[in-house]
């Protein structure tokens, strides 16, 4: 079977529908990821094994299940406990939490990094809790996180392929439906990886680009 050009020309507009709505999970996820990551990092810091003990045993046991096997529990599994939700709110928030316990390791990580001396400081000036961490602490410690925090997203950008298994009708779901429909898969998988291969390439460049930037105003 050889690459018909035609065919693969007027499918491309579909292609780019369903690469919108892998990017809006993406993002989305990523952003669920980003928040739920900072509070499960500040909970296992918690001095209350009543808090840190139970937070780290969710984020070892999320970590070490695989992502689709989570996708299947929340979509087929709650619906049975009167849990339904819609397939693209279900895969979103599974991609966030799943990334979440590791988005954590890189918030534990950029805050132990900082001095303890600004730790002195806050508490020598009387500083609250809240203005300690979000006036001193954060700001020096997210900067450096964001390379790491990019390899997450473009991560997540790639397994969002996976919520196709659940209906959402992302990338490469309407990929698998013009070939189901057409019997020809050659053109459009080809261009879903293309498409995940472009977007994936010129994201690490631009990461490349910020880390550089951050190592720079660092030295």
């Amino acid at each position: 079977m050889t690459v018909d050009w035609k065919f693969a020309w007027s499918i491309l507009p579909e292609l780019l529908s369903g690469l919108l709505v892998t990017l809006k999970a993406s993002l989305v996820g990523f952003a669920i990821a980003a928040v739920l990551g900072l509070v499960f990092a500040l909970a296992r810091r918690s001095r209350s094994k009543w808090v840190s003990a139970p937070v780290g045993g969710l984020v070892e046991f999320v970590r070490s299940t695989p992502l689709l096997v989570q996708l299947f529990f929340f979509f087929y599994v709650l619906p049975q406990y009167g849990l339904r939700f819609p397939a693209f709110l279900v895969g979103t928030f599974a991609l966030g939490l799943h990334y979440s316990t590791y988005t954590s390791e890189v918030y534990r990580a950029g805050i132990d990094a900082i001095a303890k001396e600004q730790w002195e400081a806050s508490t020598a000036l009387n500083f609250s809790m809240t203005r300690t961490w979000v006036g001193v602490i954060l700001p020096q410690a997210i900067p450096p996180m964001l390379p790491a925090l990019g390899n997450y997203l473009i991560g997540m950008f790639k397994e969002s392929a996976q919520l196709a298994a659940i209906t959402v009708v992302e990338l490469l779901q309407t990929g698998k439906i013009i070939g189901s429909h057409t019997f020809r898969y050659l053109e459009p998988i080809t261009l879903v990886g293309i498409l995940f291969f472009a977007l994936s390439y010129l994201s690490a460049l631009a990461l490349r680009q910020l880390e550089v930037r951050i190592e720079r105003q660092h030295r």
